[in-house]
């Protein structure tokens, strides 16, 4: 597919979106666009730090949250 395809089926399905749709396809290609070719990221040597900084309570708590609150899919958010 050519570049100039691409950014035309882009336009295209823009036009099908509403306002707010739009508004949020803006901020993801405007996110795209800052992060580059390589998502940004912290290297994992500088989180060694916090290893071992939870208790084993607050790290289950923490973990159980996660998995209630992270494991839904919302279809209306996209």
């Amino acid at each position: 597919m050519t570049q100039t395809s691409i950014k035309q089926k882009i336009l295209d399905d823009l036009e099908l979106l509403s306002p707010d749709q739009q508004e949020r396809a803006l901020e993801l290609v405007h996110g795209l666009a800052r992060s580059g070719s390589r998502p940004q990221g912290t290297p994992g040597r500088d989180l060694l730090r916090f290893a071992g900084i939870l208790d084993e309570e607050t790290a289950a708590k923490m973990e159980r949250t996660i998995e209630e609150g992270c494991e839904r899919v919302d279809p209306d958010a996209w």
